[in-house]
């Protein structure tokens, strides 16, 4: 059953011995995302909360894969409890992915179906480009499936972006999974350019390659594989150790066709399970090629 197969760790969620660090935490969904918000801080933000990153944490901290390790680097820096505040000094300096599988981990623990999302939000520019973002989804009794972004969770941040609507429940039509993109771009509604890391004028990661990635990344993560976002295998990976361009040859756009499929609307467990199981293009391997942004590129075996 779907809510079983999201309500357990995967390797990456699970908190290991650290668990007992859990035993504090609130069962509302509402309050794990403000928890998580005050002991991540995203690498992007210093200026917000008028901090420097110190180089190595800016560097380090969000290559981190697993839950297990980020709660060491947090309890190293902060032994108080999770429920406590940090300052920006103590927290985990991490991207998108690093709140919402914190979340993610946070609900598992408490029996709430959750997973992971990769897609693009609007409420990060003022313009249309639609930024490469990861939210949680999780499983809500009365509404089904909500979609929650604890990178927003403090009021105070929620001031700097376009955001008038509930961190908790965040519109299908603010934040399109990476599939919804595709099919956008795939029936001419969407152009291409306008999805990515940074639009055009300010660097190559966006376009169609970019948005084919993503939808990659969600059906790994619709399996509870929640890589990390520079983590690429099978041809995304090029001819060699740096990111691809953005076009993607034609002949691979039915594979991404299929995902698409499988990781829109009401996901069907089984579809997402058997298509990741039986595509190679598609199923992560053992072992990833790891474009870090800072530290460069590396093989990385996973768990």
């Amino acid at each position: 059953m779907p809510a079983t197969f999201y309500a357990t760790h995967s390797p990456f969620s699970d908190p290991g011995e650290l668990v007992a660090h859990y035993a504090e935490l609130p069962g509302s969904p509402t309050e794990l995302a403000r928890i998580v918000r005050d002991l991540v801080i995203h690498r992007g933000e210093g200026e917000l909360f008028g901090h420097t990153h110190p180089a190595d944490r800016l560097h380090n901290d969000a290559e981190t894969r697993y839950t297990d390790d980020t709660l060491r680097i947090l309890l190293a820096r902060d032994d108080s409890p999770l429920t406590r505040r940090r300052p920006p000094e103590h927290r985990f300096v991490g991207t998108c992915r690093d709140f919402s599988l914190l979340l993610c981990s946070f609900l598992r623990h408490f029996g709430v179906p959750a997973r992971i999302r990769s897609g693009f939000a609007d409420y990060f520019r003022a313009d249309d480009f639609h930024v490469d973002h990861v939210v949680t989804e999780y499983w809500d009794e009365n509404r089904g499936w909500l979609l929650a972004d604890a990178q927003l969770a403090d009021p105070s941040v929620v001031g700097a972006w376009n955001v008038d609507f509930d961190p908790m429940d965040v519109p299908r039509g603010r934040f399109l999974v990476a599939g919804e993109a595709w099919r956008a771009i795939r029936a001419g509604a969407a152009d291409p350019l306008s999805f990515g890391l940074q639009p055009p004028a300010e660097g190559p990661l966006h376009g169609e390659r970019f948005v084919a990635g993503n939808v990659r990344l969600d059906l790994a993560a619709l399996n509870k594989v929640e890589t990390l976002l520079w983590d690429i295998w099978g041809e995304e990976e090029g001819d060699g150790d740096e990111w691809p361009g953005p076009s993607l040859p034609a002949a691979s756009r039915p594979t991404y066709d299929r995902a698409a499929e499988v990781t829109c609307g009401d996901v069907s467990l089984s579809a997402v399970r058997q298509l990741f199981a039986e595509d190679d293009a598609l199923r992560t391997p053992r072992t990833v090629l790891c474009l870090a942004p800072f530290n460069g590129p590396s093989r990385v075996t996973l768990r």
